[in-house]
């Protein structure tokens, strides 16, 4: 049977929803069915207004991700479950968080989810796309923003620079505190909504508020004292260690910069999470043919990256570490993917990956010519979503620019050994407060700009910023080092830091 039509809009709606749950039931287990069905009895019990369902906004975040999609199916099921029990239901708000590392095939996938589910059109559902703090009825077409685009660009080389590339907080850190945000702004969009639906049990719902609290009172950013407690106390917390870590990053001039990165507070008093842990499965073994066969769910060769099935980042962590191994350690290339390739599996391993994926992972980087085809893979869709190139990659890399510079002369030798004598004029520019006025600075700092991809006003701030190298010792002294502190997705691996070196331990971190 073909799910690749949207609603019968001509149906009555009592009909639309009680084909859309014939369906669901036929490709749910009978395991996972009868858990939705006691789990929409809890929901209907939880909703604030039990005289007009229909006046209940539940919030559901989706991804476009494996789990987020059966999380979205199983909510979907509970909303059509008590629509035919008791002739009316939830609006359900769908909302998804889009930066630039999600790549069409991730928009297509939702969007072929929403139609096998039979949401476009139903009144009862709010589809919603957030790009930054733009709030728009979803639409796989719709580009995304300039301004996204850049701000994630930036984000990413600027952090990249602080901590020599180190994957987790390269392209995590500044994507988890957005994601919050978008979190933020759905639940309190047009009139907000009553209920948050989460996957996460009531443990991994407290150890987020206890990572969040402990993080705010280490560097004093908790929220007023009336506030602590509620989910609105809990975002106030974020933007508050939000607004300080970009401080950090960008440098507290960058007023406007710092303001784009506020964490949207402004929600419902008393706004509480709704958890289905108790009454569902995750492993998606379990649910595969809901996912490929009914929601249409393809595994794209960017988009599934290691542990990720929403995001190509993974794919360009390994692509940093290769170049880490293949610039400074005197490696080749396809050693440090291999590197990453088995740590990454590993995390594969430890999430309980269906061994068909991880199986498909393993042979996308296996045999010959796999390094240089997905070398040449990961640098388009770099090129293509964030308007990064190698060059800039390999200048964050060394990061030589922080510390005052403290490691430029290794940089400029290996990398760009005709700006060797021109050391001075850098070291002249970074320390200086002054725009280039003369020929040769002009050059110089034009140079710089195209090898690293950031303005000389930014690479004044990292001249003047610390290194925050990974360790198997961590001290989280700075917010930077706090925000990952106790993050599972690291690994203590044996490697080679010089061509003729001995095995030495280093910490490496991804997804």
């Amino acid at each position: 049977m073909s799910h690749s039509t949207p609603m019968y809009m001509d149906m009555p709606r009592e009909v639309e929803h009680s084909e859309a749950l014939r369906q669901l039931r036929e490709v749910l287990s009978k395991e996972n069915y009868e858990g939705a069905v006691k789990c929409a009895m809890r929901l209907h019990g939880a909703l604030p207004d039990q005289e007009n369902l229909d006046r209940n906004v539940v919030l559901v975040a989706y991804g476009g991700g494996k789990d987020s999609s059966y999380t979205l199916a199983f909510v979907r099921t509970m909303q059509l479950i008590i629509s035919q029990a008791h002739g009316s239901t939830f609006r359900m708000r769908v909302a998804t968080n889009r930066h630039a590392g999600m790549p069409q095939a991730v928009m297509d996938n939702i969007d072929r989810a929403y139609r096998a589910l039979h949401l476009y059109g139903d009144p009862s559902t709010e589809l919603l796309l957030i790009d930054g703090r733009l709030v728009r009825n979803f639409d796989a077409n719709l580009p995304q923003t300039s301004d996204v685009v850049g701000r994630n660009r930036t984000d990413i080389l600027m952090t990249g620079h602080r901590t020599a590339a180190d994957a987790r907080p390269t392209f995590c850190n500044a994507c988890n505190l957005s994601m919050l945000n978008a979190f933020g702004l759905a639940a309190g969009y047009d009139g907000g909504v009553d209920l948050i639906i989460t996957g996460d049990s009531k443990q991994e719902q407290r150890d987020y508020y206890l990572w969040v609290s402990r993080l705010a009172r280490k560097f004093g950013l908790q929220p007023p004292r009336e506030m602590r407690g509620t989910f609105q106390g809990f975002l106030t917390a974020l933007d508050n260690i939000s607004q300080a870590y970009f401080a950090d990053i960008h440098g507290e001039e960058a007023v406007d910069t710092i303001a784009e990165h506020s964490v949207h507070s402004d929600v419902r008093t008393g706004l509480e999470f709704f958890s289905i842990y108790q009454d569902t499965a995750y492993a998606s073994g379990d649910h595969w043919e809901l996912l490929t066969d009914y929601l249409g769910f393809l595994f794209d060769d960017i988009a599934f990256s290691f542990t990720e099935s929403d995001c190509g980042n993974p794919a360009l962590m390994a692509h940093l570490r290769a170049l880490k191994c293949e610039r400074r350690y005197g490696q080749t290339y396809a050693e440090g993917l291999a590197e990453y390739v088995d740590f990454a599996i590993s995390l594969m391993h430890k999430k309980e990956f269906p061994p068909q994926l991880v199986e498909m992972m393993r042979e996308r980087y296996a045999g010959e010519g796999a390094a240089e085809r997905m070398r040449e893979a990961m640098n388009a869709y770099a090129a293509e979503a964030y308007g990064v190139t190698e060059e800039q990659f390999v200048a964050a890399v060394y990061a030589p620019f922080t510390e005052k510079g403290l490691g430029l002369d290794d940089y400029l030798r290996k990398e760009q050994p005709d700006l060797l004598e021109r050391t001075a004029v850098i070291e002249t520019l970074l320390g200086g407060s002054f725009d280039p006025e003369e020929g040769d600075e002009t050059a110089v700092a034009a140079r710089l700009e195209q090898i690293t991809g950031l303005k000389l006003s930014q690479l004044r701030v990292l001249y003047r910023s610390s290194l925050r190298l990974p360790s198997t010792t961590p001290q989280s002294t700075q917010l930077i080092d706090a925000i990952l502190e106790g993050d599972p997705h690291k690994a203590v691996i044996q490697t080679r830091q010089s061509a003729d070196g001995p095995l030495v331990p280093e910490l490496l971190s991804g997804r």
